[in-house]
């Protein structure tokens, strides 16, 4: 029997020649991430005495830039002194920083076939990439970075093949709350996204649905490595790659197919994301908004603001509604700048932040209070996620949430497209 994607990357990082669901992994990472968030979730910075590889290790500083608070300041303190007491490669502080999972696909830092680790749940983002992402705790991350070494038990894989191509105005985003919708939660597995309709995937909406995928409960998401994947790391990695490919006797949990051709704009309904969606097509309620948020790991990237602002130029925010947009990186601020993607959102009436993740987790940048009803294009809507756990958060495309921004009720953008045709 053949190994999936997953079994084959982390055979390869635990120094076996295969292994099976049920097995335990012990494997040597080829990068670690770490965030400002996690220093001072415990109030404390801890101090090793040694790193396994300064060029493998990574400080990004990213949940809350620039400092909010003085313990955010303090850590990042911390971080630039551990930094230059090890000689770290990378650091990317405030003014070089962005969201870790879009600073690690820009520099080349998630690779085709490699095990990539980070304490932020998110970490399945890398996925997009061929590269095998998992958030860890602070202790596990801790020995990642002074020992060189993760475990884990290894998952069963589910594998999704895709044929076909997207409709106008349908993204990634509606293509995981497809998944999510039809399917439900994957707690215990592993995702696996294949198939000739890959093809008419960007990179963009692999990003963003790999990244989702947090969302069901996965251990990690990966899609195959294919021409898009390699054009896409040209230029950002300067060290060779070997990308990891199922066998054809690879052995799932389930194979399961998506006519991507068959995939409508959905809205998550609050508190939770597996089978709590509707096609918006079949949405009939007014469901009035106070804030609209475009942004976070999952649809920070330039494509998602070129989609927000091509529906917002020309328009106004309506009246009472507060839309914050939010670039996963820097540089992606830069590009949004020289595009004038930044004038459209202004001229609207929008926000346009530096690149945090700030509004995604409820950290600043634009909190939610009571009784307040917020759609977002970002990675989760429990009760509490965003601001006040009074507070209702429904999830959508950056096409709908642009959309629901201008009407002031949660909006099908083809509807609003359709009226200005």
């Amino acid at each position: 029997m053949g190994m999936t994607t997953l079994e084959k990357i982390l055979a390869r990082a635990s120094g076996k020649d295969s292994l099976r669901p049920g097995d335990i992994a012990v494997c040597r990472p080829d990068m670690v991430l770490q965030t400002d968030l996690g220093l001072t979730a415990t109030g404390t910075w801890y101090r090793p005495k040694k790193v396994f590889d300064p060029d493998r290790i990574t400080n990004i500083f990213d949940h809350a830039v620039p400092a909010p608070a003085i313990e955010n300041a303090w850590a990042m303190r911390e971080a630039r002194r551990f930094n230059k007491q090890f000689g770290m490669k990378h650091l990317f502080d405030v003014g070089a920083h962005g969201i870790v999972h879009v600073i690690a696909a820009e520099h080349g830092l998630a690779r085709p076939g490699e095990l990539l680790v980070c304490s932020d749940s998110h970490t399945c983002a890398s996925g997009a990439l061929n590269c095998a992402g998992r958030g860890i705790g602070l202790t596990d991350l801790l020995q990642a970075l002074t020992k060189g070494l993760v475990w884990y038990p290894v998952s069963p894989s589910v594998r999704y093949e895709f044929k076909g191509e997207l409709p106008p105005v349908v993204s990634g985003k509606d293509v995981f709350f497809h998944i999510a919708q039809t399917y439900g939660a994957h707690t215990g597995t592993s995702i696996e996204f294949g198939g000739a309709g890959i093809r008419a995937l960007p990179m963009s909406a692999r990003r963003t649905i790999a990244t989702m995928c947090a969302e069901l409960g996965a251990e990690f998401a990966i899609f195959d490595c294919d021409e898009i994947t390699e054009q896409f790391l040209k230029g950002r990695t300067d060290r060779p790659f070997t990308p990891a490919l199922a066998d054809r006797d690879a052995d799932y949990e389930d194979v399961r197919v998506i006519d991507l051709a068959d995939v409508e704009p959905y809205v998550i309904l609050p508190h939770s994301v597996p089978k709590n969606g509707m096609r918006l097509s079949a949405f009939d309620q007014k469901i009035r908004i106070d804030q609209a948020f475009v942004g976070s790991c999952a649809n920070g990237q330039i494509e998602d603001l070129r989609v927000v602002a091509a529906i917002l130029r020309g328009r106004k925010i309506a009246p009472g509604v507060r839309f914050i947009v939010t670039p996963g990186s820097q540089a992606i601020y830069l590009q949004s700048l020289k595009e004038g993607l930044a004038a459209d959102f202004v001229e609207a009436g929008a926000v346009f932040t530096n690149s945090t993740c700030g509004a995604c987790y409820g950290g600043h940048m634009g909190l939610i209070g009571p009784g307040e009803v917020c759609i977002t294009a970002s990675t989760r809507n429990f009760k509490g996620r965003m601001g006040s756990a009074q507070a209702e958060i429904y999830m959508g495309s950056p096409a709908t949430v642009a959309a629901s921004a201008i009407a002031g009720i949660i909006t099908d953008p083809r509807t609003l497209m359709a009226a200005a045709a």
